[in-house]
């Protein structure tokens, strides 16, 4: 069980992961949206995807230094483990409450908004478990340990996921770890392999190129000359 949990499991997950984002790219481009149901409420939108969005991405930021940032490095900038797990305390505990209660809002939004409900697919309800039960499994076992420097899980998640690049897991790390960050991992790996069949794919769609794209610049026109310009020929000069 243990390889296969931390053994193939990674791998399995990582494996569906792209195999879906190619599917989904090459035979459903139009469906590679996040459905927006804008259109029949947004008051309530208007708080919780913000809500969800900002939470979910300090949680994924969270998780990226937790696992791929050794420990060594951080105690080289002088962030020693207790003041490292206060900050993953604090820190990651609020950006995890900010995102359960976006998650909450957008499912209560779901289920009292009769138009929105209908557009709600088997699949969407089986990726809000998911993702609440991610959330909410990383939360408590956070503070479950939160006495002393907590859990160092830098010591052995850590070094686990880091090793899943090596193509040689190093599974014996994760043999004494608690139950609930074995079932947080679990799932968390689940939904990654969920990611392409259900409107998260949209995350790999953000516009990112907008942010190294050209300016677009605008020019303000004499009200005298609104409407078609007249034809003229030969060039004309430029800034006149």
């Amino acid at each position: 069980m243990t390889v296969l949990l931390w053994g193939a499991l990674p791998y399995i997950a990582f494996a569906l992961l792209v195999a879906g984002l190619i599917w989904r790219h090459r035979y459903d481009k139009f469906g590679w949206t996040t459905r927006s149901s804008q259109v029949y409420e947004s008051k309530l939108l208007s708080w919780a995807s913000p809500a969800f969005h900002y939470g979910i991405l300090f949680v994924l930021v969270g998780h990226l230094v937790g696992l791929f940032v050794p420990m060594s490095w951080t105690n080289s900038l002088g962030v020693d483990e207790h003041t490292y797990h206060l900050f993953s305390l604090y820190g990651g505990t609020a950006a995890g409450v900010v995102t359960v209660l976006g998650i909450l809002l957008l499912i209560f939004r779901r289920r009292t908004n009769a138009p929105v409900f209908r557009a709600t697919t088997v699949n969407d309800k089986a990726m809000y478990v998911f993702l609440l039960g991610a959330i909410l499994l990383g939360m408590i076992a956070k503070l479950q340990h939160t006495s002393g420097d907590g859990y160092n899980y830098r010591e052995t998640i850590g070094p686990w996921a880091r090793s899943l690049f090596t193509l040689s897991p190093d599974t014996g790390r994760m043999t004494d770890v608690p139950v609930l960050y074995k079932v947080h991992a679990v799932v968390g790996m689940i939904l990654i392999a969920m990611v392409p069949y259900t409107r998260l794919v949209h995350m790999f769609s953000a516009p990112v190129q907008f942010l190294f794209r050209p300016y677009i610049v605008y020019r303000t026109r004499d009200p005298r000359e609104l409407g078609p310009r007249p034809e003229r020929r030969g060039w004309e000069r430029i800034g006149s």
